[in-house]
């Protein structure tokens, strides 16, 4: 099992799983995200609130962090395997756009690294350790005023426009690794594939779409 584990395939199978659970975490993230665009903010706090303390999402947030951690070692490990493999690049460039998306997988990833850590430190890091933001009593329970940090910080352009390129990497990153997911899991058939391409375009234009409106409506909007 070792041995599989420490293989190319199991690397590679490690880091779809991994991959395959941040999109359906993506999905709940989106949807809470979403509340912020109400016209009271204390859906989108409360929400928040039961995110940052129930404890089987608690749980769920330390599987969530070592899913995403295992998804970036192993993409590197696999990335500087592939290098290593193949140290010249091929004579003739395949200008398909499935490996235009693949060929820019590691690229994006290194802007979503990047963003992601900045997106840490300003929301969940503040919010969890250093209680930097107001609170706000809802019927006599104590919840950090999230949705004030959040509309503070999209009402400012240039972060708006750091948003919108990000979420442009992540679009472009989810595209590929949505159907590569399923390819490694051996669900590659002539029926399957092409649903899962399209569902997986479906799945990239509604999350990336969904995440960018939200700078974009608080700016505008609120």
């Amino acid at each position: 099992m070792s041995n599989f584990l420490g293989s190319s395939i199991g690397k590679k199978l490690i880091m779809s799983l991994a991959g395959l659970f941040l999109i359906v975490f993506l999905i709940v993230h989106l949807g809470i995200n979403l509340l912020v665009l109400l016209e009271s903010p204390e859906a989108f706090n409360r929400a928040a609130h039961f995110m940052g303390t129930n404890v089987i999402v608690k749980i769920m947030e330390i599987v969530l962090f070592g899913g995403l951690l295992l998804h970036m070692l192993y993409a590197c490990i696999v990335t500087i395997q592939n290098w290593i493999a193949r140290p010249r690049g091929y004579k003739k460039a395949n200008y398909s756009q499935t490996s235009v998306f693949s060929k820019y997988m590691f690229h994006t990833a290194v802007v979503l690294t990047i963003f992601l850590v900045l997106h840490l430190l300003d929301f969940y890091i503040k919010s969890e350790f250093f209680g930097e933001l107001e609170e706000v009593n809802y019927d006599g329970k104590i919840v950090h005023n999230l949705a004030s940090l959040v509309i503070a910080r999209f009402q400012i352009k240039w972060v708006v426009w750091v948003y919108l390129i990000a979420l442009l990497g992540l679009g472009f990153h989810l595209h590929h690794g949505f159907q590569s997911a399923f390819q490694t899991l051996g669900i590659n058939h002539p029926v399957y594939t092409p649903v899962i391409k399209t569902a997986g375009v479906i799945y990239t234009v509604l999350i990336t779409g969904g995440f960018m409106s939200i700078p974009i409506l608080v700016f505008y909007l609120k």
